[in-house]
């Protein structure tokens, strides 16, 4: 009988139908001569674990998750499968440990307080608990996730082939015997095709997403698959990777074609294939804690999630008969630091995550009975804190104990596998690029307080300055130019030097100088959706404004003068009395400018909506935004961190005459 078909994604929002659903999906495991999957079918194929983790061995699932519901597994005759070896009711303990969004951060490097191992702490726990595993225990390491960006070795990957030297998160994480991880947004902040280098090359262990297609560069099923079993001491663990379609680089002039499609559509059509060749299932969500519009971890207000954890949950939860669990990423959500918090099950799935930066390692114990189904296990989880480091501190001094201490972490590690990273990149850590004038107003303090609010110094100096090391580039000098608040991660610090590394603390993101080309009537217009994106005076003492304030707002070089008119509401807020190039904008509506943009605000600033949809961020009105997406724009192939380095190196010092000031470019008025 020919199963019906089904629009997966309506009908697992009804609960009614999970019967009718089940039975679309109830998919086999066949073997045969011709191994090579058809619709509906994937393939299934031994890969090689990572031998410094616990999986003993790896079968990786190929084949298009998205064409449709998976129905059936194809194995070559003879070839190894993961069959069942637990009888039924026998007890199984499955230990999770995992971490998130480690952006790189796997030693923090201070002058003054001493270095933060934080992957070296993370690795003595986990080999502590692997060498003390019960028989019947398995302890698997697993990464959530957005590996890369965020530190000074993101500067050892390059920015080609020619530029590389090590994928510095995935060397780390291999070495960590990390047994698995899933692909993040930020995994592609410097190409598809850099990021196939540091898989081929530094990658020990098996890469997923089911839901990242089409890449001109990365090949499903060859750099990275859908899904995997991990079999270790008897036990079969399938995992599945899905990616956020939300905040990601997708249509770059270097890969037009790659897509991230919807996370839940490819979690229905997988779910139960893996689910019939496991004992429990894994899903590695690189999707964000939440749905639709959510406030958590890293975001200071509502910033859109999209399809996350919980709309996998509402999804999967349905469908499952066998434990499953949601190790989740993205969004930098600390979750479950106290145990298990009953939020966090969501229709019967269990969601946790591990908060970022190397804040955490998280674990998940279950305790699973073979052939039970989802009524006889039962888990426990926690948040295992990572120390920091401050050597300033005496012994004895409250607060001492909380600090790390060279007996926590793992010093082999360390020394093999991170310190000759740190000398790859010693020369370029330590060289000083210039000063800072003391009375310059550039301060972390400074620019974290008003970057969200009203006009800020070093952003000021950041704008002006590309725009005079415009002069220098291959397709001519540009008019403006602008950057992102969010893109601001720190100040530097007045009347003392300014580092290489100090300066990539301040523009950590892997952003190109992307060229615009707008009319004076397109920049009034983003003037005035930016006037609706400030955080007004009433949302400020509310508001943490050292996080993650996803409304979008874009301060701008000098060229461009113009007042917020707050109005009594966000709706009201319009930009007035505005001047482009000196002349007021009703004389230039139809002369085109040269803008230097950042490459995420080019590629429409995805969450914080300068892509035709609604400003997030807790703006409280539906107010649309411009779509930037739609302008002509240039490529400079240049590094937009690096133009600002080189613009330092000449100048010396960051002073105000050089723009590091406030010159009232943006005034607020009621």
């Amino acid at each position: 009988m020919t199963k019906p078909k089904v629009d997966l994604c309506a009908l697992v929002e009804k609960s009614a139908d999970a019967d009718l659903l089940r039975e679309v999906l109830s998919p086999v495991l066949v073997r045969r001569a011709d191994a090579t999957p058809g619709a509906g079918e994937l393939r299934m194929v031994a890969g090689t674990p990572n031998p410094a983790g616990r999986a003993e061995r790896v079968f990786l699932l190929k084949g298009d998750p998205l064409a449709g519901p998976i129905r059936a597994i194809i194995a070559e005759d003879g070839a190894l499968v993961p069959e069942r070896r637990l009888a039924d009711g026998e007890r199984h303990v499955l230990r999770l440990m995992h971490f998130n969004d480690m952006h790189n951060h796997m030693t923090d490097m201070h002058p003054k307080r001493g270095n933060t191992h934080r992957m070296a702490q993370m690795v003595k726990r986990v080999n502590k608990a692997r060498a003390a595993a019960a028989d019947n225990e398995t302890v698997l390491l697993l990464s959530g996730g957005d590996d890369h960006t965020g530190s000074i070795f993101d500067e050892l990957l390059g920015w080609n082939g020619e530029e590389y030297v090590v994928d510095a998160g995935y060397r780390a994480a291999s070495a960590a015997g990390v047994d698995i991880a899933v692909l993040g947004n930020h995994e592609f902040d410097r190409g598809a095709a850099q990021l196939k280098l540091g898989i081929e090359r530094d990658a020990a262990f098996p890469v997923l997403s089911a839901n990242v297609a089409d890449s001109a560069h990365l090949t499903r099923d060859l750099d990275y698959v859908p899904a995997a079993i991990i079999e270790a001491n008897q036990l079969r663990v399938g995992v599945i990777g899905l990616t956020t379609n939300i905040d990601i680089r997708t249509g770059t002039k270097d890969d037009p074609g790659m897509r991230v499609a919807c996370p839940v559509e490819a979690a229905t059509n997988l779910y139960k294939a893996v689910e019939a060749v496991s004992d429990v299932v894994v899903i590695l969500s690189h999707c964000g804690y939440g749905k639709g519009m959510h406030q958590s971890g890293k975001a200071g207000a509502l910033r859109e999630i999209g399809e996350g954890d919980f709309s996998i949950a509402e999804a999967i939860g349905s469908l499952a008969s066998k434990p499953v669990v949601i190790v989740g990423g993205h969004s930098h959500t600390e979750l479950n630091t106290d145990g298990i918090n009953p939020d966090n099950l969501v229709s019967g799935v269990l969601l946790t995550q591990a908060k970022a930066n190397g804040a955490f390692l998280g674990e998940i114990a279950m305790s699973i009975a073979a052939g039970g189904g989802r009524d006889t296990w039962f888990s426990s989880v926690s948040l295992h804190p990572v120390k920091k480091r401050d050597d300033t501190v005496p012994e004895g001094v409250d607060g001492y104990d909380a600090l790390e201490q060279d007996g926590d972490y793992d010093a082999a590690f360390e020394t093999e596998i991170v310190e000759p990273m740190i000398a790859a990149l010693d020369d370029k850590l330590a060289e000083v690029i210039g000063n800072v004038a003391e009375d310059a107003p550039v301060s972390t303090e400074q620019t974290l307080a008003t970057r969200y609010t009203t006009e800020t110094a070093l952003a000021n100096f950041i704008n002006d300055t590309l725009v005079r090391q415009s002069e220098t580039f291959p397709g001519g000098a540009v008019d403006f130019a602008l950057f992102s608040a969010t893109g601001l991660a720190k100040g530097i610090e007045p009347g003392e030097p300014l580092s290489y590394r100090a300066w990539f603390d301040v523009m950590p993101y892997a952003d190109q100088v992307e060229i615009a080309t707008m009319t004076g009537a397109e920049i009034r217009d983003m003037l005035d959706s930016n006037a609706k994106r400030l955080l007004r005076p009433e949302e400020v003492e509310e508001t943490d404004t050292s996080a993650f304030v996803s409304r979008g707002l874009l301060h701008f070089s000098s060229g461009i003068r113009y007042k917020v008119a707050l109005g009594d509401s966000v709706a009201d807020a319009r930009a007035v009395e505005i001047t482009l190039a000196g002349k007021p904008v009703e004389e230039v509506l139809d002369r085109t400018f040269r803008f230097a943009f950042n490459t995420y605000v080019m590629l429409g600033a995805f969450s914080e909506a300068w892509n035709g949809k609604l400003i997030s961020g807790g703006v409280a009105d539906e107010i649309p935004s411009p779509d930037l997406r739609a302008l002509s724009y240039e490529n400079t192939g240049l590094v937009y961190r690096n133009e600002l380095i080189s613009a330092i190196r000449k100048m010396g010092t960051v002073t105000r005459v050089e723009g590091a000031d406030l010159d009232g470019r943006l005034v607020i008025v009621a």
